[in-house]
């Protein structure tokens, strides 16, 4: 069943989540520490090879689909951040554009929803090749725990959303554990999404908001939503 309600965005601080030797804040309000990888080798590498591959249940992507049938509306300019071989849209929904934006050619070159793709390391450049006010709508699908600048990269999703635009940020439980940052590993499901939230307010989202999209039986689905003002042209 679908749950939704809305998140004052407030991160709540946990004193088992980070190093009691984390340094200061100094990202965005927020330890550095937090945004920390065991794997420092660049990300070139390990996406070098191409993943054909489902990273959650078949039925959690049905999940999710089913929600992108009333997120993203037809004829829609979309943009498919940290995209892949497949964008999980309805088939049946016309769009006028989805810009793929990812780390393997392969992939993106074999993911048919793309009307195009190209390749760019967010957490080498944080800043997006798109003008301003390109897009309706922003997806994020299970990769948010991969970037180590998440404000700087939302921040540049704002920037190129239009006014009145949106973002889904999908989320589960499994993840790559040398290259997700510190901070989504050992945090519980509600401040992962506080932490997203707080970021998306830092970025300067409105209306943000948590979905519980969670088919019985298989992996969890978490959706976190938020919009840019319609009236800010920023």
């Amino acid at each position: 069943m679908s749950r939704s309600r809305y998140y004052d965005a407030q991160l709540v601080y946990l004193s088992n989540s980070v190093s009691e030797e984390a340094s200061p804040e100094n990202y965005c309000g927020l330890p550095v520490a937090w945004f920390e990888r065991s794997d420092n080798e660049s990300d070139d590498v390990f996406y070098e090879q191409p993943r054909m591959v489902a990273h959650v249940d078949e039925a959690t992507l049905s999940s999710l689909t089913d929600f992108y049938r009333d997120f993203v509306p037809a004829d829609a300019d979309v943009l498919d951040l940290m995209s892949s071989w497949i964008s999980h849209l309805p088939q049946e929904l016309t769009l006028s554009r989805v810009a793929g934006l990812g780390m393997n050619a392969q992939e993106l070159a074999a993911n048919a929803q793309l009307t195009e793709w190209c390749v760019q390391n967010l957490n080498q450049n944080p800043q997006l090749p798109y003008a301003d006010d390109s897009f309706d709508r922003a997806m994020i699908v299970v990769s948010i725990q991969y970037l180590t600048q998440p404000v700087d990269v939302l921040r540049s999703v704002f920037r190129v959303l239009k006014p009145g635009g949106a973002i889904a940020i999908a989320m589960s439980h499994r993840l790559f554990p040398t290259k997700a940052i510190a901070a989504f590993q050992g945090l519980q499901r509600d401040d992962k999404m506080k932490l997203v939230g707080y970021c998306l307010q830092q970025s300067g989202f409105i209306d943000i908001r948590f979905h519980d999209q969670s088919p019985e039986g298989a992996d969890p689905l978490w959706i976190m939503t938020a919009n840019k003002l319609a009236s800010d042209a920023a």
